[in-house]
């Protein structure tokens, strides 16, 4: 063990993007579990042509005890089957489109009849995959709505997305400690003028109301709150407005 520079990875902060992968000329670098992660300290220089790529500032270079740079050990890896850039010699290597950020305007394009237009106006979509600072979160209408409601609301496009931006996650399959930490990122780094959460009537996806709830309490932002809830068969059970104070609820 030397003490020297080597990366470190702020995991709370990383949405395993990918966009450091690539620019690691080592391989140091790999996605594990959807966080970018360090192979081996024997694979990484120290030198950080990885910081500048990360969107959300996850990577520093801090100076610790850690094993030696090991050159010989790189080329090692970079000519085995697990490397990265192995990889790269049949599949292009670039970073997934799933997380890459996309602030979208809809078509004027006149459609044909019977055909129906997205109103998505942002990506991603997957509350995981959203970076706190993503630009489309910016003085926006934001729309918070459970993974299987656009499948079972027929109406969600028309009534929901026009002119709002998306968010989307699962409160019974996901981490809702992560969901909570998360959108509490998001309330504080964005002025979000309103926020309508949408979930289906089984007991387990209030959990996403719950989550939202519990992130704007701890962002300390005052957020008009609309809360809509749809039955398994694509009915409107239930709506209610909030329109006064929630952050301090």
């Amino acid at each position: 063990m030397v003490l020297r520079k080597i990366v470190h990875i702020d995991a709370e902060k990383c949405t395993g993007c990918g966009l450091c992968v690539p620019k690691c000329a080592e391989g140091a670098l790999r996605i594990v579990d959807g966080k970018a992660r360090l192979v081996s300290e024997v694979y990484c220089d120290g030198l950080g042509a990885c910081l500048g790529e990360c969107p959300v500032g996850a990577i520093t270079i801090e100076e610790r005890d850690a094993e030696g740079f090991d050159g010989e050990a790189v080329k090692k890896y970079l000519g085995s089957e697990y490397s990265p850039h192995r990889a790269a010699e049949t599949t292009p290597l670039h970073p997934c489109p799933s997380a890459q950020v996309v602030n979208f305007s809809l078509s004027t394009t006149k459609l044909s009849a019977g055909h129906l237009e997205s109103k998505l106006s942002n990506w991603p979509i997957q509350l995981t995959l959203v970076p706190p600072q993503a630009p489309f979160l910016k003085d926006t209408d934001l729309v918070i709505a459970a993974d299987c409601v656009p499948f079972a609301y027929a109406n969600f496009h028309n009534e929901f997305l026009e002119g709002r931006s998306l968010i989307i996650g699962c409160p019974k399959l996901d981490d809702v400690q992560f969901y909570k930490e998360r959108l509490t990122q998001i309330f504080r780094a964005n002025n979000i003028r309103g926020v309508s959460v949408v979930n289906m009537e089984v007991p387990c996806c209030f959990g996403l109301l719950q989550a939202v709830r519990q992130a704007m309490a701890a962002s300390g932002r005052n957020i008009p709150l609309r809360h809509k809830v749809v039955s398994i068969r694509g009915r409107s059970v239930l709506s209610d407005s909030t329109p006064s104070s929630i952050g301090g609820a």
